[in-house]
């Protein structure tokens, strides 16, 4: 018996990590950008030459806001434009409001001490702020900023351009079998299942996938899968990669059979002798003088896959355009009192705008003109109080659009002034509307995403499901933000995370909502920049993999980027550093 009370040490040891794992949401280390400087006509600060230019980038912190240096190009002698060879890698979040600062300094002494602040060192020839974003959605990811922060001077501009790193891409699809592994269970064989960890910098190991489980079995052959390879190993071909084998139970408690490590260069050579392994029980091995092994796994398979990245959609020219729809029903409450939702309160924005301006600050950075529809519904409408569920914040049916994020906040504030709240709540018009929109525009260029903003309860179920499982079809995605206190039931159904939405027998081909009540960001302390930080990832962070599957299902490939900024005159040395 004493196996047996082994077996069930090694279950409550190993059960956490096994159990939490969500294949779902596994995270995926970032997609990794690399950002080039060039300036032109910089400042000349040198009296004998021209200037020595360094450009110090800063990011800054979500919850505090202070900027921290993050890196700094090489110094390039005697020029007032150059293109620096260093280049700045930058994690990139769609769903982040990622705020950068480029600073520019004339590096004066010929050894500067990094461990200064350059500004004690060197002349300031000026900076410059973005965000990531901006540089990303620009035409072939090339943004081009004049330099400021010298009182009355012209201080030239600054070329930013991203390329994302290109192991971001790779997703490799592969199968293993085994043999002869250990019995666990009283009555019939293991149900073996293998559970596969990526090894961080520090030596920890994330769950990066999970098999199926393959039941009575000690030979279990199991269903290929596909992974990325950022998934896998973060890029680092010879990084261990940890495989856990476990008996599966009904209860959790899964027990521990063994274990192996490999690595993705390992895993690339395909099938061969190498890539068998013989799964380990390290306690058991130290136990038992004769022990060999709890059986070998092997490789059948191992390909990888080039996929298309949200990234290169954009880089191709592909535009987000952002529509947003606004709840105007009488549930809000009166707009001049301040228990309404639409209360205008001088001193701090109303739930509704603060989660217009989250979300819509994000977006901006992808769509080039900035002019934004902005649609209400739900109101009585002047003169003759006719209900809408679809009529311009700005009061103009033939040119709904408006200019920026402020644009539409001007907009619905002067909207208050001029309806009557009232009803019901109807979704589908405001979704039908984007929906034509897209339905014109299916060749890849264009994408749109509709804000939609509630305070709840839907009247038209039925008719918003058959919207929304048209929508799928079409280059559009659904944002819905549910504000106040009300029951929030019929949102979570049209988000579709758990069970798919359908209409009259038909499911939707993608699922396009994402639905997130707006009380859970209420931060307790009234710290609303990070609450709002948290909402806008949360609502963005699936409209990157959105965007992919619509492309995917039409077949539908990135234009290539335009071919990158060359000065004239100069030609382009690629050095790696």
């Amino acid at each position: 018996m004493e196996t047996m009370e082994g077996d069930v040490m090694d279950k409550l040891e190993d059960v956490s990590s096994v159990y939490d794992f969500d294949p779902i949401t596994g995270n995926i280390p970032a997609t990794k950008v690399e950002i080039t400087v060039s300036c032109r006509d910089l400042l000349d600060k040198d009296t004998f030459s021209k200037s020595d230019p360094l450009c110090v980038l800063y990011t800054q912190g979500v919850e505090t806001k202070q900027w921290r240096e993050f890196g700094r190009t090489e110094v390039i002698d005697n020029t007032l434009n150059p293109d620096f060879v260093r280049k700045y890698i930058l994690d990139y979040f769609f769903e982040e409001k990622q705020n950068l600062r480029f600073d520019l300094y004339d590096v004066d002494s010929k050894s500067p001490d990094l461990s200064k602040h350059p500004a004690e060192l060197n002349d300031f020839l000026g900076q410059t702020f973005c965000t990531l974003g901006e540089i990303v959605g620009s035409p072939a990811s090339r943004l081009e900023k004049p330099l400021g922060g010298i009182q009355g001077k012209k201080c030239g501009t600054v070329v930013l351009s991203a390329e994302e790193l290109s192991n971001c891409r790779d997703s490799a699809t592969t199968q293993f079998c085994a043999n002869k592994l250990d019995k666990k269970d009283f009555f019939g064989k293991s149900d073996p299942f293998m559970v596969f960890y990526r090894s961080n910098e520090d030596g920890t190991f994330t769950i990066c996938h999970k098999t199926e489980v393959v039941k009575n079995t000690l030979n279990p052959v199991w269903q290929p899968f596909t992974i990325p390879v950022r998934a896998l190993c973060n890029g680092d071909y010879d990084r261990t990669i940890k495989v856990e084998v476990y008996d599966w139970d009904r209860d959790g408690s899964h027990d521990f059979i063994g274990d192996f490590t490999t690595s993705y260069r390992e895993l690339a050579r395909g099938q061969s002798q190498f890539n068998v392994y013989e799964v380990i029980n390290a306690k058991k091995k130290m136990k038992k003088k004769k022990y060999v092994n709890s059986g070998t796994v092997t490789l059948l398979s191992f390909s990888v896959e080039s996929e298309f990245t949200f990234l290169d959609y954009i880089k191709g020219g592909t535009q987000i355009n952002f529509t947003v729809a606004i709840d105007f029903t009488a549930s809000n409450g009166n707009p001049s009192q301040s228990t309404s939702l639409h209360y205008m309160n001088p001193y701090q924005l109303n739930a509704y705008a603060m989660a217009l301006r989250a979300v819509g600050e994000i977006i901006q950075d992808y769509d080039s003109d900035k002019m934004f529809p902005a649609l209400g519904f739900g109101a009585k409408l002047p003169p003759d109080g006719r209900v809408s569920h679809e009529f311009p914040l700005n009061g103009d049916m033939e040119n709904p659009y408006c200019n920026g994020i402020e644009g539409i906040l001007e907009a619905y504030h002067q909207s208050l002034k001029t309806v009557q709240l009232y009803g019901p709540t109807n979704f589908a018009p405001v979704v039908n509307h984007v929906a034509r929109y897209a339905a014109a525009v299916q060749d890849g260029s264009q994408y749109y995403v509709l804000l939609i903003i509630t305070d709840g309860v839907i009247s038209d179920m039925a008719q918003t499901k058959e919207a929304i499982v048209n929508g799928a079809k079409l280059p559009m995605s659904i944002i819905i933000v549910g504000v106040g206190q009300a029951e929030f039931d019929a949102m979570v159904e049209l988000d579709g995370d758990d069970i798919r939405i359908s209409s009259r027998g038909k499911l939707a081909e993608r699922d396009i909502v994402q639905f997130v009540p707006f009380r859970d960001y209420m931060d307790r302390t009234g710290n609303h920049v990070l609450s709002m930080a948290r909402l806008a990832k949360d609502v963005l962070a699936e409209i990157p993999d959105q965007l992919i599957s619509y492309m995917k299902s039409r077949g539908i490939k990135p234009n290539p980027a335009p071919p990158p900024y060359t000065p004239p005159g100069q030609t382009h040395h690629h050095t790696q550093i």
